[in-house]
């Protein structure tokens, strides 16, 4: 029994191992009105064209194109999710002193 719990604890070490390390992004962009959206991601790039095919946010989607402005890198998803509730709660003049940090 002793052994079959080891073999499955180096199994799941290696699985760990093998998953690529995803770095969470809080990013600020500048859409064709002047206004700022603030989202999260892990594929900046793809998100990005996303936003400027109009399958992005809603919000962006009649807003295009859209220019990006900053990033901030998280090591998760919730440190990603709380940095950008913070971001969402400045008023526009501060939101780009929120990444010079």
């Amino acid at each position: 029994m002793k052994a079959k719990s080891l073999s499955f604890k180096i199994f799941k070490d290696l699985l760990t191992l093998r998953r690529p390390i995803l770095t969470w992004l809080v990013y600020l962009l500048e859409c064709s009105d002047g206004s700022f959206y603030a989202g999260i991601t892990n594929r900046l790039e793809h998100r990005l064209q996303a936003h400027n095919t109009g399958q992005g946010a809603r919000y962006t989607r009649s807003r295009r194109p859209v220019i990006l402005l900053a990033t901030q890198e998280h090591p998760d998803r919730s440190e990603a999710s709380k940095a950008e509730a913070r971001l969402k709660r400045l008023q526009r003049s501060e939101k780009l002193g929120f990444f010079k940090i």
